[in-house]
């Protein structure tokens, strides 16, 4: 996004700068609309609070509704931090694709190349796990190996120890088979190739050269700002705060725990739609290594309850009637998250939650989101993921 670029409360914006022009101006978002919009949705559906970032023509606008806590009444805000769930896979896949491209990994060489103490009970399907094959879910193996490792830095070289022996539930390179458990072997290999636990390489390698500062992985780290409280409460209700703020323990954050804003999500998207380039110019990714991340590995048989047409490399791919587009859902304790990126477009929306009928306010949103950028191609089409226009 140029320096100086400006939203007023109706969504007109102007720039000064290059942007195309040396000055710009011109009529994107109505700003108190969606505001509007979002509040009415999450108090129909009874979502606490909100917070949904959209990023257009280069821009992130971002809003936020409802509290982050019903017990102390903590208003969301646009800088508010939530729990992401299975949205964290997007950094670690982000992450072990800077070590390929860097010549650190091979996408095709055995994780046994790497990590000599990963093994199943099958010698033959242990050889045929590749680190394609992880970022794909298509290594075989199943989804949910739960273990508190402990809060030490070695609770990942603990956690794939004790992850010995775990059940495939196909055949490698069968089918597509989503796994947590190979999201945290994806975490062990970050540590071993670059000498840091996955928490220090993601910040460094990623998070800095993207200018997310308000992102992190540890629960301690979360307390510098303001975070929201997962609810949990049956359908149709307004839900209470959960009994625990996080229930994983600290090896699950390959796989399941960044925290984060919306807006800092949506600008991770952007490094991926500007074709490895940061806000600031950094390349931190190819064009080339971009491009094959979202390249389809697998079908996705059932497109229905996981609402995907297939995998790439960390990326959930969408068929929207013709249209693609990529993104990525995450699930805490009584916190839901969703991603979606159109890049015939230019279009990234991320819609963060805490409890709730967070997926019907998901749906009705994305039915409604900016279909068209000023250099989108995007005709107007049913989408199976929620009944949206792409």
């Amino acid at each position: 996004m140029p320096n100086g670029t400006n939203f007023d409360e109706k969504g007109n914006w102007s720039v000064e700068g290059a942007w195309g022009t040396r000055n710009s101006a011109g009529r994107k978002l109505d700003l108190a609309r969606w505001q509007a919009r979002l509040d009415q949705l999450c108090t129909e559906h009874h979502v606490p609070g909100a917070s949904l970032a959209v990023l257009v023509d280069e821009a992130v606008q971002a809003w936020a509704s409802g509290v982050l806590h019903r017990g102390t009444g903590v208003e969301t805000t646009t800088d508010s931090v939530f729990q992401m769930g299975s949205i964290a896979k997007i950094y670690t896949a982000t992450l072990v694709m800077q070590l390929v491209e860097s010549g650190r990994l091979e996408l095709d060489a055995p994780v046994t190349d790497v990590l000599p103490e990963f093994s199943l009970g099958d010698p033959e399907a242990t050889r045929m796990i590749t680190i394609r094959r992880l970022l794909s879910h298509t290594s075989g193996l199943t989804c949910d190996f739960n273990h508190d490792s402990g809060r030490g830095d070695d609770c990942l070289a603990k956690y794939v120890e004790a992850a010995k022996d775990v059940a495939l539930d196909c055949p490698p390179g069968s089918a597509i088979s989503y796994s947590s458990v190979g999201y945290n072997v994806l975490g062990r290999i970050v540590e071993v190739v670059t000498g840091k636990t996955w928490d220090e390489a993601l910040k460094d390698l990623l998070l800095t050269p993207l200018g997310l500062t308000h992102t992190m992985t540890l629960p301690e780290e979360a307390l510098r700002f303001r975070a929201a409280m997962g609810h949990l409460g049956e359908p149709g209700q307004d839900p209470a705060p959960a009994p625990e703020w996080d229930m994983m323990p600290r090896s699950a954050g390959p796989y399941g725990r960044v925290i984060a804003t919306a807006g800092d999500l949506t600008r991770l998207a952007r490094m991926h739609l500007a074709g490895g380039v940061a806000e600031d110019g950094t390349r931190v990714l190819s064009e080339e290594t971009v491009a094959l991340m979202q390249r389809r590995v697998v079908d996705c048989p059932d497109k229905w309850t996981v609402s995907s047409d297939g995998w790439g490399l960390g990326w959930t791919l969408y068929d929207w009637n013709g249209v693609e587009g990529y993104g990525h859902d995450g699930a805490s304790i009584g916190q839901y998250g969703y991603l979606r990126v159109v890049p015939s477009a230019d279009v990234a929306v991320a819609l963060l939650t805490n409890g709730g009928g967070a997926r019907e306010v998901y749906a009705a949103l994305y039915r409604e989101r900016p279909r068209r950028s000023t250099r989108g191609r995007c005709r107007p089409r049913t989408c199976r993921d929620c009944g949206a226009a792409a």
